[in-house]
């Protein structure tokens, strides 16, 4: 294969040619379906056979040098479908290797006797030098080839009918449904709990049918789309589903009526319709029963069998329903991730438990808002986190198989208890109860970084935004893994999409950091004015100490500092991450690790990062940084 004949046809592996004359992919002079941006990668690697092509490189080739799209999620999809193409395995690949967190490499297998090109022959073999041959080893040999030719002419005429068109078809990667918010029918804004709570239980109940064959949607994706009129092809789109289920509820005192609707994406077709009259208390069997039916459809709409049926529960007493009805309260102010919010929720998981003390799904409810009320400094680590662990540790009692329990305790082992094994176990866990579970391959993805073990990491990562590809903390989570893994200018591409898509994000503004590290101080103070003249806090002045401390402006740093100090007195949040950033960026060794001390003695989450965070670089030779890593399990 020649590199440089760019316009020659490209033949590897068994009958595939690439020609970039005809812009064409072929198998045994069969067209096969490949989309621009796949068949343009695929070029770009193919002619460059042996040799790792970064997926920067892939970005200037394919949209130009400067971009601000979310290009890592296009490359994603686009080497699922190359591989898809070449019937290629990622994890035992014949054609197209992933190197994690570097790039890919295309591998020569070039078909036999194939050439470059349509008019140059190949250039004839080597031939081996000549071996003496015992006569009786040449006739045990002609022997054994004749006995086998014999037995694969025997095998191969009974299993040429099914075995053969089984061997040559792909396997089909999973189906991708998105779940649209249901439609809140009652007329009562104050019933929109309802239906966005069946939504995403919905999605859960979908999600755990096939998973191997189909896969669903987050939650933070979909609900972009709630009360909007975004034509379904688009919506398919932009989130990389095939088929969109559309629905709405209606309920009175004593009943509830469900329509729902499978819609094809690629041609707006509907594949399936049901209309379901049951009373409220049997709302959460009728969950089970039409996830079951959609997988059922999309299964028969490709040829394939239906899914595996699973038991019904039983339908539940009015106590139950109760608790279930409090519960979808509880997460509907859970998910606005709020001071107040959070409030509202503990006092109704903490009612559904009054309700049901049986009913698992309020526990967890529970031990997540404790969690997030610790990790976002709205309360005391010490006193939020056991109340989280107790409640994660007796969801899991009730109710082994929950996967959002697993998924709670293994955050609470990693940021509080600092138990990383344990950690790593019930997040394991969690995905293996629900691999379509985004949230946990999200946190996952974190575990694995703050132990250094950015390969992994960022597969689990990327993960998770193919299953939630327009949630900003799951794309800002993938930015900040990144940067800790010092690729400093992915990491300050993918913040500038997270910008895009909510510029008032937090966690967005971590790129702060990350052009400090990068060397553009320059566009971290542009992005430090910009977020001063929409907003105001002790953030703001606690970057802006880093980035001055680090360009050696020591006296508008101490300014910074004072500034963050004031701006801290009047809230109730935890003031140590601040201040750890504040104290990093002027180098004061002391007062940092004076913080860290004090960080980890509370049992707070910020020495999570203290192996990979770029800040704290300049104390990794001090043995009482090294000695703190130890202690936090990172050592």
């Amino acid at each position: 294969m020649d590199p440089e004949s760019h316009d020659s046809t490209i033949r590897f592996g068994d009958g595939f040619e690439l020609d970039p004359r005809a812009w064409e992919l072929r198998r045994a002079g069969r067209a096969l379906r490949l989309e621009r941006i796949p068949m343009e990668i695929l070029l770009f690697l193919a002619q460059q056979p042996g040799q790792l092509v970064s997926r920067e490189q892939i970005v200037e080739k394919i949209w130009g040098k400067r971009v601000f799209t979310d290009t890592d999620n296009s490359i994603n999809g686009a080497m699922r479908k190359i591989r898809h193409a070449l019937d290629d395995d990622p994890e035992n690949p014949r054609f197209i290797q992933t190197v994690t967190g570097l790039g890919y490499r295309f591998i020569l297998q070039a078909a036999a006797g194939a050439q470059t090109s349509g008019d140059a022959p190949a250039p004839p073999a080597a031939q081996p030098a000549r071996v003496p041959v015992v006569p009786w080893v040449v006739a045990l040999l002609v022997i054994a080839v004749v006995i086998a030719l014999i037995w694969w002419q025997r095998s191969h005429t009974r299993v040429t009918a099914t075995a053969a068109p089984q061997a040559a078809a792909a396997p089909a990667p999973p189906s991708m449904v998105a779940v649209l918010p249901l439609q809140n029918l009652t007329g009562d804004a104050s019933q929109d709990y309802f239906s966005d709570g069946l939504t995403e239980e919905l999605i859960a109940q979908l999600g755990n049918v096939d998973p191997q064959h189909l896969s669903v949607i987050a939650r933070t994706s979909v609900m972009r789309y709630k009360n909007a009129r975004t034509p379904v092809d688009e919506i398919g789109q932009a989130l990389g589903a095939q088929y969109v289920l559309e629905g709405s509820v209606r309920r009175d005192a004593d009943n509830v009526r469900i329509t729902a609707q499978l819609v094809r994406a690629s041609d707006q077709a509907h594949v399936w319709a049901r209309e379901y009259d049951r009373r409220l208390t049997s709302v959460l069997a009728l969950q089970g029963e039409i996830a079951i039916a959609i997988a059922d459809e999309i299964r028969s709409l490709l040829g394939q069998h239906p899914a595996a049926a699973v038991a019904h529960k039983p339908e539940a007493t009015p106590g139950h329903y109760a608790a279930y009805d409090l519960y979808l309260q509880g997460r509907y102010f859970w998910n606005q991730r709020s001071p107040e919010g959070f409030a509202k929720a503990l006092s109704l998981f903490e009612k559904a438990i009054a309700e049901d003390p049986k009913y698992a799904p309020a526990y967890a409810g529970l031990a997540d808002t404790y969690s997030m009320l610790s990790n976002y400094g709205f309360a005391v680590h010490t006193e939020a986190m056991p109340k989280a662990k107790a409640a994660a540790v007796q969801a899991i009692e009730l109710d082994p198989n929950l996967a959002a329990a697993h998924n709670a305790l293994a955050d609470i082992a990693e940021d509080y208890d600092y138990d990383w094994r344990t950690a790593e176990k019930e997040f394991q866990r969690a995905i293996e109860l629900n691999p379509n579970y985004a949230t946990a391959h999200q946190w996952y993805a974190d575990c694995l970084a703050y132990q250094g073990r950015f390969a992994p990491a960022l597969a689990e990562s990327e993960h998770a935004r193919e299953l939630d590809p327009l949630s900003p903390i799951v794309a800002a989570d993938h930015a900040v893994i990144l940067n800790y893994a010092r690729q400093y200018d992915r990491a300050i591409q993918a913040f500038q999409a997270v910008h895009a898509m909510d510029p008032g994000l937090g966690r967005g503004h971590f790129v702060i950091q990350t052009y400090a590290e990068a060397g553009r101080t320059a566009e971290a103070l542009g992005y430090l004015n910009a977020w001063r003249a929409v907003a105001h806090g002790p953030w703001i002045w606690a970057n802006e100490a880093y980035v001055r401390g680090r360009l050696g402006q020591r006296q508008a740093a101490e300014a910074a500092v004072r500034k963050m100090e004031e701006g801290l007195r009047p809230l109730q949040i935890d003031p140590v991450p601040m201040r750890a950033l504040a104290y990093a960026g002027l180098g004061e060794a002391d007062k940092l690790l004076e913080t860290l001390e004090a960080s980890f003695a509370e049992r707070s989450n910020l020495p999570t990062t203290l192996k990979v965070d770029p800040v704290y670089d300049f104390l990794r030779d001090d043995p009482r940084f090294t000695n703190l890593m130890h202690r936090a399990g990172l050592q």
